[in-house]
């Protein structure tokens, strides 16, 4: 018999094909892979786009452990950030007797508990500084009595709290150690989100030209930075009149006066290519060589680990605030940047791709290892062995 799997997002989005190709949607899609009977639930009525394999209910069936006892499953993946207001979702699942994974969706910094000095970095980070960056600090002290104990009832509820990284997961050990002592850290380990496995690098002989590829919604300025992406990205043809770069995503109207302005032979090497269909994106992936965000916090980063996927690698700033990078480039497969500026930034890029030109990255070797991690179906057996080692005991 197929064991019985729910993943549950206790947030009312959209059902359609984008809501499977990542997160939750998608991690169902992994575990019917692996051979699960496995359905994705949400709150709210159902709608047009919703694919088949969504199911819509009343909020409050998701806080009655009776209604998930009705399901008869055998596990539940629930990406509700560990947050207080989902307690009850959580508390109900557990009380139905059902193996639990707690998907945490961010880098670990929830709380001062986690590591005070990189949360207060974060802070810093998040806010831009300045009044907003003290009210963020009166908050999360404040959060240490208003949310801080709610978050632990949720937390306890899990037979795995699942952490997208291995800095995230260090980050939740001491914080967990704080709301529940080992018993509650040693539930914690590494379940990365799942990336789509179309995003391959299709042949292990594949020579990729000189370019460099920047994905991202470019209209959110403080998390994206355009501004800085654009700086280097000149910068970067400037002195290199080989290299080629490819720019996703919604392009705002600052961003296209920017590259009309440039040398023509500046913006002949620099496409603007606009949102993109998920098959137009692997292509752009499958012939850059290295993936470049200039982003200045990601809870995870899923368009870089759409990237390693395809054999890029990866060039970001360093950052408590960019968690999930440490890990992508360990595996020669990136670079971090050692200062958070334009400088630090380009003369990484180009120590990046004089690597390439070097011999010293293998894209066969980086889609291979990274596929092998982050791929649906690998994440969704990652999840299934842990349910079995849980049987066991």
């Amino acid at each position: 018999m197929k064991a019985r799997w729910f993943t549950c997002t206790p947030v009312a989005f959209g059902g359609g094909a984008d809501f499977f190709a990542r997160d939750s949607g998608l991690t169902c899609r992994g575990l019917q892979a692996v051979g699960c009977h496995a359905r994705a639930v949400m709150p709210g009525t159902r709608r047009d786009e919703d694919e088949a394999d969504l199911i819509r209910t009343d909020y409050l069936n998701l806080e009655s452990a009776e209604w998930w006892k009705s399901h008869e499953l055998d596990g539940v993946v629930l990406y509700a950030w560990g947050s207080p207001r989902f307690r009850k979702v959580a508390k109900a699942i557990h009380n139905a007797g059902i193996f639990l994974v707690l998907n945490q969706d961010n880098g670990g910094l929830i709380s001062p508990l986690a590591g005070f000095s990189g949360w207060v970095e974060e802070q810093q980070i998040m806010s831009g500084g300045g009044m907003a960056f003290l009210k963020l600090l009166a908050r999360g002290m404040a959060g240490l009595v208003a949310v801080d104990p709610g978050r632990a009832v949720h937390l306890r509820q899990g037979d795995v709290i699942a952490c997208v990284s291995p800095v995230a997961a260090e980050r939740y050990r001491r914080l967990c150690g704080f709301y529940g002592r080992s018993i509650l850290a040693d539930r914690v380990t590494i379940i990365p989100h799942p990336v789509e496995s179309i995003f391959n690098l299709d042949t292990d002989g594949a020579q990729k030209p000189r370019q460099v590829a920047c994905i991202g919604r470019w209209q959110d300025y403080r998390q994206k930075r355009p501004a800085l992406m654009q700086e280097v990205i000149r910068n970067l043809v400037a002195g290199d009149t080989d290299v080629l770069v490819e720019i996703v995503g919604s392009i705002t109207h600052e961003m296209a006066q920017w590259h009309k302005a440039l040398p023509a032979f500046f913006r002949d090497r620099i496409s603007m290519r606009g949102v993109l269909k998920r098959d137009e994106l692997v292509g752009v992936l499958r012939r850059s060589q290295v993936f470049y965000s200039s982003s200045a916090f990601e809870s995870f980063g899923i368009a870089a680990g759409e990237a390693l996927c395809c054999g890029c690698s990866i060039v970001a700033g360093e950052s408590p605030s960019m968690a999930a990078f440490e890990w992508f480039v360990s595996a020669d497969s990136g670079s971090l940047a050692e200062r958070d500026n334009p400088a630090s930034h380009l003369a990484t890029l180009r120590q990046e791709l004089d690597s390439w030109s070097e011999g010293k990255r293998n894209p066969a070797s980086i889609s291979r290892f990274w596929g092998g991690l982050l791929h649906e179906r690998e994440v969704a057996a990652r999840v299934i062995e842990l349910w079995h080692r849980h049987m066991r005991k």
